[in-house]
């Protein structure tokens, strides 16, 4: 079996709590916050040539207004059926038909639909520490098996579970600031 070795170890527990956050901020760019962003469209599947498509495989999303979302369809033949799509996707959008471009007005948000959208960046964040746990967990159960087979020192095992803790706090760091960034964001503060 080969040796424990602390640098890749600790890479890894980086890359996988990265991962956590990119995913948290992934999630958030999801969410409306009463101005244009063309992942405002990611979840969008259209019902096309016998089979769901996503979206952005059947158009190009862009924002040129604050406001306003454009959606421009490359075959004219799935114009209905992506604005069919977008209408039923539940984000509240109704395109406007202007030959091959769908218009989309991005409406203002209601106090109560904002608190909506808080409440479920927390529970992304919440799914993004729980995810970031995980990885320190799975960390420090490595390090007591390298420890009880002697691949490390005692010394050795104390110092890299204060090195997985850091990076665990460090995440934790990340992702309260990524969320308060977005509701921030979506109170319009």
């Amino acid at each position: 079996m080969a040796e424990f070795e602390p640098g890749p170890f600790k890479t890894d527990l980086e890359r996988r709590t990265t991962g956590a956050i990119e995913a948290l901020k992934h999630d958030l760019t999801g969410l409306r916050t009463g101005r244009a962003n063309v992942t405002l469209l990611d979840p969008v599947q259209v019902e096309v040539y016998g089979s769901l498509m996503p979206l952005n495989q059947l158009a190009t999303v862009a924002a040129p207004e604050p406001r306003m979302l454009s959606v421009q369809v490359w075959d004219r033949t799935n114009v209905t059926p992506v604005e069919k799509a977008i209408r039923s996707a539940g984000l509240g959008l109704n395109p406007i038909t202007d030959g091959q471009t769908l218009r989309l007005p991005i409406p203002d948000m209601t106090e109560e639909r904002r608190k909506e959208m808080v409440k479920l960046a927390g529970t992304y964040a919440e799914k993004a520490k729980v995810a970031a746990r995980n990885v320190r967990r799975d960390g420090m159960e490595a390090l007591k098996a390298a420890e009880k087979k002697g691949k490390i020192s005692q010394d050795e095992q104390k110092r890299l579970e204060t090195e997985v803790q850091k990076i665990t706090d460090k995440a934790m760091v990340e992702i309260d600031a990524a969320v308060a960034a977005k509701e921030k964001e979506i109170l319009g503060k």
